[in-house]
């Protein structure tokens, strides 16, 4: 469908918007965020309307960065180049808050690392489980996503965890996966597939310092928790 002529009055409407995002970004609201990024990318449309209706359907700013594709898409009004300035979005984001955690010792850096998990896991609406390699420094030298699973469960391989950290010469591991109800609190499940990997990681050296259940809610630490 090609673009609507926008009102006359969107071009000052618009200007206005540029002036304040360029002098008080954090001054804006979230539907003014997301309407100027469609305005870059949609530029004969007013994108109000539709970057409130992203708005409402993903429910808020943290659930629209983190849809994929194929969610944007069935919004209507959303086709191919809009979508794309919503996934450059969200990958830029993500890629800064990634850099804090790189940059430093994972253990000395933990919020920078809780940050990181949240904005890229917490609002995915499918289980994944995934982990991240330290070495001898407790630096990342890798963040993998192991497993997807279906709404309510991923399934995870206790020796292929052990096997990719022996192959990457990890020193200690971190596991990290989301709950898509929101809620991080840790299953039974959870608990004992961590109980698992932290037996079959000791003789091999291998320590496991955490498992992090991320959820919109928050977050839980199993060993804070004193589960492992």
């Amino acid at each position: 469908m090609a673009d609507a002529d926008p009102p006359s009055d969107t071009a000052g409407h618009r200007a206005r918007l540029r002036s304040r995002l360029l002098t008080d970004p954090a001054g804006l609201l979230d539907h003014e965020l997301i309407e100027y990024l469609l305005a870059l990318a949609i530029p004969r449309r007013d994108t109000k309307p539709l970057a409130k209706a992203l708005l409402r359907e993903f429910g808020g700013i943290g659930g629209l960065l983190s849809a994929d594709t194929e969610a944007l898409t069935r919004v209507d009004g959303m086709g191919d180049t809009a979508t794309a300035a919503i996934r450059i979005a969200a990958a830029a984001a993500t890629r800064l808050l990634q850099s804090e955690v790189v940059a430093r010792p994972v253990l000395g850096n933990w919020q920078a690392l809780l940050d990181y998990l949240h904005a890229d896991m917490a609002h995915h609406g499918v289980e994944r489980f995934r982990v991240l390699h330290l070495n001898t420094r407790n630096m990342l030298i890798r963040d993998e996503v192991m497993s997807k699973g279906s709404i309510d469960q991923a399934a995870v391989h206790v020796r292929e965890v052990i096997r990719r950290a022996i192959d990457l010469q990890s020193a200690s591991i971190i596991l990290v996966h989301n709950h898509p109800s929101g809620d991080p609190s840790p299953s039974r499940a959870d608990i004992d597939v961590t109980r698992s990997i932290v037996a079959a990681g000791k003789p091999m050296g291998i320590a496991v310092h955490d498992h992090l259940i991320v959820g919109t809610a928050g977050h839980v630490s199993l060993r804070a928790q004193g589960l492992i």
